[in-house]
This record gives C-alpha cells, sequence and structure tokens, in this order.
C-alpha cells in the first residue's frame, strides 16, 4: 500500500467529507453573491444546491452510522481534463458564464482528487464504497460542467 493511501474511521472521514462539501458551498455562495452575469449566477446557485445535498447525505450518514446508495459504481465517468487547460482564477463581478464555468471545474476537480484519493485508501473498508460513490457523484459534476463548458464555448470550426 502506497504511504499517501489513508483510511478514516467512518465517523472522521464523514467529518472530512462534510467539511469539503462545506467549502464547496461556501466557495459557490461567495460567488453567487458577487457574480452580475445571471447565467454565472444560476450556474453557481446550482453547484451551491448540489454541494448542500452532498452535505445533507454526509450528515444522515454520520447520523445514521451508515451510508445509502452505491449501486452504479462500476462505471467511471470520463473527463475531458479541461482543469488542464483553463488556469483557476478567481471570479469577480464582471466575470460571465465561462470564467464561472472555469471555476466550477476546478472546484468539482477538487472534490473528485480528494474522493478518489479516499476511496483508494479506503478500499475494501466499509466506507470505501461511500467514497467510491462520492467520487462518482463528483466525477459526474465535472463532466456536466465539462460538457456545458465544450457546448457552449468550443466550436469545431
Amino acid at each position: 500500500m502506497d504511504n499517501n493511501q489513508v483510511c478514516y474511521t467512518l465517523d472522521a472521514a464523514l467529518e472530512m467529507a462534510i467539511t469539503m462539501e462545506e467549502e464547496g458551498f461556501r466557495n459557490y455562495l461567495a460567488a453567487v453573491r458577487q457574480l452580475t452575469n445571471k447565467g454565472a449566477k444560476d450556474l453557481m446557485r446550482e453547484n451551491a444546491l448540489d454541494e448542500l445535498n452532498h452535505k445533507h447525505q454526509l450528515e444522515k450518514a454520520l447520523l445514521d452510522g451508515r451510508m445509502e446508495g452505491g449501486d452504479d459504481l462500476d462505471q467511471p465517468i470520463p473527463t475531458m481534463r479541461l482543469d488542464y487547460l483553463f488556469k483557476k482564477e478567481e471570479l469577480g463581478p464582471q466575470s460571465g458564464v465561462r470564467e464561472a464555468l472555469i471555476y466550477a471545474i476546478h472546484l468539482e476537480k477538487g472534490a473528485v482528487d480528494f474522493y478518489s484519493k479516499v476511496s483508494s485508501g479506503c478500499a475494501g473498508a466499509p466506507m470505501g464504497k461511500l467514497f467510491a460513490q462520492l467520487h462518482q457523484e463528483e466525477s459526474r459534476h465535472l463532466q456536466t460542467l465539462e460538457d456545458l463548458y465544450e457546448q457552449h464555448f468550443m466550436t469545431e470550426n
């Protein structure tokens, strides 16, 4: 086992994940508050709601001592790795949808990396499935954001 792979107790792992989702929510909330572009604001608001939903799921798991779900974990979610193409930049009032998408792609990529590392560290442990599920969900969010970016800002010609 590689030295960077760590598995936490279920409670500790859930607390870390809750903190991460809360930070994600706060980042999106800050973006909503300063953006003036309606499309960019809507995108950030939608992502903030996703983070709240994850946090709620995690808090419920903490309360119940277990996590529901994890049925579709076998399917890897392909992403375009757009985070490598674009530098992460802070958003300002004048930022538009393109900048908001790039910002959100970087935030989701951070979550994907976190859950990937923890789920591989916990593979085989009871909470391994929880983190694999969250890794899938964050990967799906990342894929959706990249698809939106491709649809609106990458043209064939």
